[in-house]
């Protein structure tokens, strides 16, 4: 099954690339190279350097946004979950916040603290937590309680029941918030780069645009979007089988 699948995926990509060609050869160069220039564009700028350093860059700032909101935004969650009057009072702040749009965070983000990283990754931060919120209070909803009466008849200390009885009810919620996290994220990232960062793929792209160079944004598009990918394949993906054995 796992064969078959991915034959279809490699037959999926083919067909792309062999669309993408097509339209090469009917469009300008300029406003659509074919696969061969960007890949060319690809290999140059990674043989240079640059785009390991801009690439590098963009993780680091993916990956501490992710882990902040996903921490800030599981803990949240959880407590909306189980107590009811906190969900009364604060669901209309996470409606407000869903409801934000990412570029207005970033633009208050950088006017109230200035072009720093901090405000970037604030920025970006706050417009995924909301999200994290929402997806782990249905998570916290739906805890079977009856699990809750065995930790307590088996006098399981706060932290064991949290491990070995919330958590892995917990964790298809956390595994959707993080799935849905980081393919937001990373996008959000890129604007806030392009607003007000001087380094990282947004930044790239940003100079690429007032360039016309659209090789160059396609290349660095392309190898963040790889980098994301395997991340989900040989990260998440196993976690997530991992985390769902207690169910077999």
């Amino acid at each position: 099954m796992t064969g078959q699948r991915i034959a279809w995926q490699a037959l999926s990509l083919i067909l792309l690339l062999a669309a993408w060609q097509a339209g090469s050869l009917i469009a300008p160069a300029a406003t659509l190279p074919p696969p061969g220039l960007v890949l060319a564009a690809l290999v140059k700028a990674a043989g240079q350097g640059d785009l390991l350093h801009h690439l590098g860059v963009t993780l680091a700032r993916v990956a501490a946004s992710f882990a902040l909101a996903l921490t800030v935004g599981s803990v949240l969650g959880v407590a909306l979950g189980r107590v009811a009057a906190l969900d009364r009072l604060f669901d209309g702040w996470v409606v407000f916040f869903l409801n934000l749009p990412a570029l207005v965070t970033a633009i208050l983000c950088f006017v109230w603290f200035g072009l720093t990283e901090g405000a970037a990754l604030a920025a970006v931060a706050l417009n995924k937590i909301p999200g994290v919120v929402v997806t782990l209070r249905e998570g916290a909803r739906t805890l079977d309680p009856l699990y809750g009466d065995l930790a307590r008849v088996y006098r399981l200390g706060r932290w064991a029941a949290l491990r070995h009885v919330a958590l892995p009810q917990l964790m298809p919620y956390l595994m959707v918030a993080a799935r849905s996290g980081l393919a937001l994220i990373w996008k959000i990232v890129l604007v806030v780069e392009l607003l007000g960062r001087s380094d990282g793929i947004g930044f790239k792209l940003h100079l690429f645009f007032q360039g016309f160079d659209v090789a160059g944004i396609l290349a660095y598009s392309l190898a963040f979007i790889l980098v994301i990918q395997a991340i989900e394949l040989a990260l998440l993906a196993p976690i997530e089988r991992r985390a769902a054995h207690w169910r077999d």
